[in-house]
């Protein structure tokens, strides 16, 4: 497990790499763009609903709109603070090819060159499906945290493991799918790794502004979990 800490250095010292930077712009951008539309379809499908009739004579006129932005406020906030990891995720999956890339470029030159790059519909597919799962994975969850929500801290440290798990395993697949071969489900980082990247990364993606460059260092340590283990079978060197 000591790589985990040695990727994660590897990973935030590749911040300043100009591909690592568009990565991070482009992901962060997208992923804020996407919550803007959210809050702006949250917001128009709530005048709706006040303009309703069931709404409508419930509250006086001059209070409707302040409550149509509160609720819209703290519904935002909410749904921000839910989704976020979920769509971050699915976002950076989209351009993951080009942060494995960058990171294969520079400390496994060797390995770059044996690199199949993925074309864009895969990109895409495996947006989509790592979407899914995220979504499969915090749905699951929810029963057990409802169960432990007396305890305060028990829900938080349900979805923390959830997503370890989750992370884990995305952030490594996007390195081994490049050199994979056709083995889907040969990913060579072991277990332990896996859990405890996923873990620091979930860890992350709760503190305000690191969590918006958490899933590409997520990636970027994934990729050295991924292609030290490759470049040892292999004998090749490494930077």
């Amino acid at each position: 497990m000591s790589a985990v800490p040695a990727a994660l250095a590897k990973a935030f010292g590749q911040l300043a790499d100009r591909a690592v930077v568009l990565v991070a712009v482009k992901s962060v951008g997208v992923t804020l763009v996407l919550f803007a539309g959210l809050g702006a379809g949250l917001y128009a499908g709530l005048a709706t609903l006040f303009r309703s009739e069931m709404i409508a004579g419930a509250l006086p006129e001059a209070y409707v709109g302040a409550v149509q932005a509160l609720l819209a406020a703290v519904l935002g906030v909410a749904a921000f603070w839910l989704l976020f990891r979920v769509v971050a995720l699915a976002v950076l999956q989209f351009f993951a090819d080009e942060v494995v890339a960058a990171v294969e470029a520079r400390h496994y030159p060797a390995l770059a060159a044996q690199a199949t790059p993925l074309p864009f519909h895969r990109d895409l597919a495996n947006s989509v499906k790592g979407l899914m799962r995220a979504l499969g994975y915090n749905l699951l969850a929810l029963p057990l945290a409802a169960v432990l929500a007396f305890t305060a801290i028990g829900p938080a440290l349900v979805f923390l493991a959830v997503n370890a798990v989750l992370l884990g395993r995305e952030f490594t697949d996007m390195a081994w799918l490049r050199h994979c071969r056709g083995d889907l489900l040969g990913n060579p980082a072991v277990r332990s790794e896996r859990l405890l990247l996923g873990g620091a990364i979930a860890v992350m993606m709760l503190v305000p502004l690191l969590n918006l460059i958490a899933p590409v260092i997520g990636a970027a340590a994934g990729t050295h979990l991924v292609l030290r283990r490759l470049a040892a079978a292999q004998g090749a060197g490494t930077r």
